[in-house]
């Protein structure tokens, strides 16, 4: 064991490398009152103010040690609450202390937004610098709209809509990202081939599942049953194969080629699928820093970048606590077959407090789609392995589906 200093530890030697920060800039704040949220009642940890805003001092100190401590690629990750709430300002002072920190790094930012705030201004610095934009869209009106309401229970669909389109139109890479419900899981078809129809080709959809108010033992009446979220999966797996164009696929869902990595003998790029939680750290907007953005509470506070070191606390005992517990899985998970490839999902829905060795509400979900989807997985991973002793030379690891041909 290689020991840092008395706070940190280091597992097998092996130091985790500050890559990528998600980032808080507005704290919990936001302009919408979507029903399923889990991250508007974080206000009560900032009580002290009504509203939360990350300070310039804040932002260039949170900058400069991710630039400084960070290796030869680094990521940022600006979500919320609504992050655009900060102001373009703010994001275009990020850009510049980047490069005023920076040491002939590879940068990358990405952006989840509800889309209320974007305009054409908006559009021109996220295509001049790059940027990654993830919107929340969850599909056609009636399923958008039936959760994803404004301060005043108005409709937002349209205005998401128009506001991703305009992005696709001025050449920002855009991602669109589906939070699954109990209503809309039922409507996989009409939301894949919605999301087709707008030009919307990479997705992602996230199970939503929280503790009823009135019951915490109990899902809320929104949360995603286990047998939705299988059946679901299965379907769009489904039209994700079918629209392969010569054995590539023409659209991405990211919970589908995580899957394939782990199919491919890679390690999965989504954390949900990792063997352990804790690759990265979240900074909220007065600079305190956390395990997980499903878990920003005070257990899980690992320090304040004002303080501390960033990559001290991605290396503390308490994320190293946080990130093994995610093996603290049931016996029926360590003997599952598939225990490899989801490694019991995200910790967050099991419980609230990692360590818990109770099932995982998605086990259902997974043994259902990987029953389904294992033999095309196996056959398409087969023929990138192929591909791969066909061409030794290369070390490029990207554009893995290129290897995709004809069905088995």
């Amino acid at each position: 064991m290689f020991v840092y200093n008395e706070k940190c530890i280091f597992m097998s030697g092996k130091i985790k490398l500050l890559n990528s920060v998600l980032i808080k800039p507005a704290g919990p704040d936001c302009n919408l009152n979507c029903r399923y949220c889990f991250y508007l009642k974080k206000s009560e940890l900032f009580s002290q103010t009504l509203v939360h805003r990350m300070s310039e001092e804040v932002q260039e100190e949170l900058i400069r040690q991710v630039m400084q401590q960070g290796g030869a690629s680094v990521g940022f990750s600006w979500q919320g609450g609504e992050p655009t709430l900060m102001g373009l300002p703010f994001f275009e002072r990020a850009v510049e202390l980047e490069k005023k920190y920076g040491r002939n790094q590879t940068v990358g930012n990405g952006l989840q937004t509800n889309g209320m705030l974007l305009d054409q201004e908006w559009a021109r610095f996220l295509k001049k610098y790059n940027w990654l934009v993830g919107i929340s869209l969850d599909g056609p009106a009636h399923i958008h709209n039936y959760y994803r309401l404004d301060k005043g229970g108005r409709a937002t669909h349209r205005r998401v809509e128009e506001n991703a389109v305009m992005l696709l139109e001025s050449g920002v890479a855009v991602n669109v990202l589906c939070c699954l419900t109990d209503y809309s899981s039922r409507f996989p078809d009409e939301i894949y081939n919605y999301y087709k129809g707008l030009g919307l080709t990479w997705m992602q959809f996230i199970p939503v599942v929280e503790p009823d108010p009135a019951d915490p033992s109990k899902a809320a009446s929104f949360s995603l049953s286990a047998r939705s979220y299988g059946e679901f999966l299965c379907r769009v797996f489904d039209l994700w194969i079918a629209d392969f164009d010569n054995g590539v696929p023409t659209t991405s869902v990211r919970h589908f080629e995580s899957v394939f990595h782990a199919y491919a003998g890679l390690e999965a790029p989504e954390c949900t699928l990792m063997k352990a939680c804790g690759p990265y750290v979240v900074v909220e907007h007065n600079g305190n820093v956390y395990s997980c953005d499903f878990f920003v509470e005070p257990k899980w506070k690992l320090g304040n970048i004002m303080t501390g070191r960033l990559n001290q606390m991605l290396n503390s005992r308490r994320q190293e606590v946080f990130s093994s517990a995610k093996a603290a899985l049931p016996g029926e998970c360590r003997r599952c077959p598939w225990l490899t490839k989801c490694y019991g999902g995200c910790t967050k829905d099991r419980i609230k407090d990692p360590g818990d060795h109770r099932k995982p509400r998605f086990c259902q979900s997974y043994k259902m789609f990987f029953a389904h989807a294992d033999a095309r997985l196996r056959f398409l991973a087969g023929q990138w392995k192929k591909q791969q002793l066909d061409l030794k030379e290369s070390r490029e690891t990207g554009g893995i589906y290129h290897a995709f041909r004809d069905d088995p």
